[in-house]
């Protein structure tokens, strides 16, 4: 048992070798009366909070280690969850029972979802969050979780053992010590650090090393993965300054009302916590010239733009959108903070100028002549781990029983490392428990698609979730998340709720049921025509239609359909989000019905296992070029599909691999074969051995 830090370069330099000078394995190494956890989480932000919490759900003993107990579930960026995309993550965070979708349905100012115009498969739930709200209600959540327990502490070091024969690594993580020295055991480390490895914050050409404002970043673990071997890669990302909400001339603004009714994020609540017409409204301004005129004349006063390090391509600063989009007016959408906060956050100016400068910037745009800033917009450098060195279950290949979540991996936004955190707390716990890793594959969901995208593509840019990223968009919708995600959660690795599991059974035997029964119920296009006039139904052929042909219909929904055969259809509209569904499910039943087949289809390649010790370096039993190899090595694909999609593995080398995996597979069941004669002999000798 050993610190990496305490034991110095030479221990560092060994361990590059896969030679550990160990003397103790993790069982005897804890001392008596130190602490030891099943799960120790390292940071309490969107990814740990959701680590801890899935981790003790799932039965373990879970440890949150926190900088400040009191930013758990602060909202260090934007005030605002779910969106294109990222509606969807909330919306299977929250079928494997997370947290945060039923935090925002406490905690919204304004509800709205996006992408009406376009079918519902990408409907984008998105919702202005209460800052203060938020955080109050994800810290009592998270104070009260039990099995969970909260400690404020820096960690600094890593305590880490000789590693498991059966696994990949070249050690494994047993625990960590803290900044005091003090050392906390554990079964599964989780490192969800955010922003604060070697984080440093830029305003103008100002720098200070921070996490975010107000927050020391993390070096000395930093340094501790960057010696066991991890490549270790620089992104930048920003936030907007703060206005005052009074300066602002609302009146000549754009204003965005929200949806009524309004849809909350997590399957559980009807509704919620706010009526529409108690919720605040957003406003929309733009840039002009002028703003152009202030970037480009200010850019050598600007350290941030200069950097190499990549910034999110999907939400820019200004002076990015500026440099890459001269001579356009940019959206900026002001947004509320909070139901009693005197702050307004506005979307889509994030900026890194010197403050002086900023507020020059911002008083020439329209209606915030006479705004008054609060807070300095800033940026954020810091480091992020390649995440093609972690498995689909974000156990890392280096290090055993070590999990990576949230923008450690690369990615940016509050849904993305929530939704990391779960699956890090999900497989953290069933590595304890020696059970099976939990994983999502792409055509299960969003989550999959992330996290797949990740392993097998790795990023240089901070990643951002988009329908447009996964092929299976009919299939993955926001409203079918709890079909998908909540039974296997229950069943596979017990993170969710039996009252959870409950609901998600009653919605599916329902639809079902209602779907048969719209199968069942026939009548001529006629008879459809009169009993639904609203209907756009064709007469000019009486042909015979289901009542499930006729919901697919823009005008026709189940009120209406029910209306026109009330027996047995109305009891199907007692339940508005059932209801709903059930109009989904009719709108998408005959291209649905295509797309399962491309599904059965990537699932069959998604069962073709690849060994976990597979050597590609020195496989000879396979021909693949140094270059496919090196790439192979470095990823680590669990699956022939997963390795399809690793850039420059070409389809002969796949070809080539599938041969070698089939020709091992049969290989291996021919020698079972021929093992079972032998066994059943000795078996036979040993039972006239015990006769005698």
């Amino acid at each position: 048992m050993f610190s990496l830090r305490g034991c110095g370069r030479s221990v560092a330099a060994s361990l590059a070798k896969q030679h550990l000078p160990l003397t103790r394995s993790s069982a005897d190494s804890a001392a008596p009366g130190t602490p030891h956890f099943d799960v120790v989480v390292i940071g309490g932000g969107h990814a740990g909070s959701e680590a801890a919490a899935a981790a003790a759900r799932c039965g373990s003993r879970t440890l949150l280690l926190t900088h400040r107990v009191d930013t758990i579930g602060q909202m260090s960026c934007n005030p605002s969850f779910g969106g294109i995309g990222k509606g969807h993550l909330m919306r299977e965070i929250d079928a494997l029972d997370g947290l945060c979708s039923r935090i925002c349905d406490q905690s919204g100012v304004h509800y709205k979802v996006l992408n009406r115009r376009k079918g519902p498969a990408v409907w984008g739930l998105r919702a202005q969050i209460d800052r203060k709200l938020y955080k109050q209600n994800m810290q009592k959540e998270i104070l009260n979780t039990p099995l969970l327990t909260v400690q404020e502490g820096a960690v600094e070091d890593l305590i880490l053992t000789k590693p498991e024969a059966e696994r990949t690594g070249k050690c494994r993580v047993s625990g960590v010590v803290l900044v005091d020295g003090s050392t906390i055991y554990a079964e599964s480390v989780i490192l969800t650090a955010g922003t604060f490895l070697r984080g440093v914050i830029v305003i103008g050409l100002e720098m200070h090393p921070a996490g975010r404002l107000g927050d020391q970043p993390s070096i000395g673990l930093a340094q501790t993965l960057e010696k066991l071997g991890f490549v270790v890669g620089r992104l930048k990302t920003g936030t907007p300054p703060r206005i005052a909400k009074e300066s602002i001339n609302f009146s000549i603004l754009n204003k965005q009302i929200p949806d009524n009714p309004s849809v909350p994020f997590s399957f559980i609540n009807e509704t919620v916590w706010i009526k529409p017409e108690d919720q605040l409204p957003c406003y929309l301004t733009h840039t002009n010239p002028r703003v152009d005129e202030i970037v480009l004349e200010n850019l050598h006063l600007n350290s941030h733009v200069k950097e190499t390090t990549r910034g999110p391509r999907y939400c820019p600063s200004i002076e990015s959108k500026v440099l890459r989009f001269p001579n356009r007016l940019h959206q900026v959408w002001l947004e509320p903070e909070g139901m009693d906060s005197d702050l307004i956050y506005p979307q889509g100016l994030s900026v890194t100028l010197p403050a002086e400068l900023q507020e020059k910037m911002i008083t020439c745009i329209r209606g915030l002549e006479k705004a008054k800033m609060i807070q300095p917009g800033y940026g954020v450098q810091y480091d992020y781990f390649d995440p093609r060195q972690i498995t689909p279950s974000l156990e890392t290949h280096l290090v055993q029983r070590l999990f990576f979540a949230g923008q450690i991996n690369g990615t940016t936004g509050y849904e993305e490392a929530a939704a990391q955190g779960v699956i890090a707390g999900i497989n953290a716990s069933l590595r304890v428990r020696g059970k099976p890793p939990f994983v999502i594959s792409r055509t299960e969901g969003y989550i999959g698609v992330l996290i797949d995208d990740l392993t097998t593509l790795g990023t240089n840019e901070p990643y951002r979730m988009f329908t447009s990223r996964a092929e299976f968009r009919l299939s993955l919708r926001p409203d079918n998340a709890d079909n998908r995600l909540t039974f296997r959660g229950y069943k596979e690795a017990g993170c969710v709720s039996q009252q959870r599991y409950e609901r998600a059974s009653w919605m599916k035997s329902s639809l079902e049921e209602g779907i048969s029964v719209l199968k069942s119920i026939e009548f001529s296009s006629y008879k459809w025509k009169q009993l639904i006039p609203e209907a756009s139904i064709s007469t000019s052929k009486s042909l015979p239609l289901r009542a499930l042909d006729v919901l697919k219909y823009e005008e026709v929904d189940m009120e209406l359909l029910a209306k026109a055969v009330p027996e047995p259809l109305k009891k199907y509209t007692e339940s508005r989000e059932l209801a709903e569904r059930l109009k989904i499910e009719a709108t998408y039943e005959s291209v649905l019905f295509h797309q399962q087949q491309e599904i059965k289809e990537v699932q069959q390649d998604e069962a073709l296992q690849l060994p976990e010790d597979l050597d590609y370096l020195t496989l000879r039993d396979v021909s693949l070029s140094y270059e496919v190899r090196e790439k192979l090595h470095f990823s680590r694909p669990q699956t022939i599909g997963a390795a399809s999609r690793i850039p420059g593995v070409t389809p002969a080398a796949i070809i080539n691999l599938l041969r070698f995996v089939k020709t091992t597979q049969h290989r291996q069941a021919a020698m079972d074969e021929l093992a079972k004669p032998n066994q059943s002999l000795w078996d036979k000798d040993k039972f006239e051995e015990r006769q005698l």
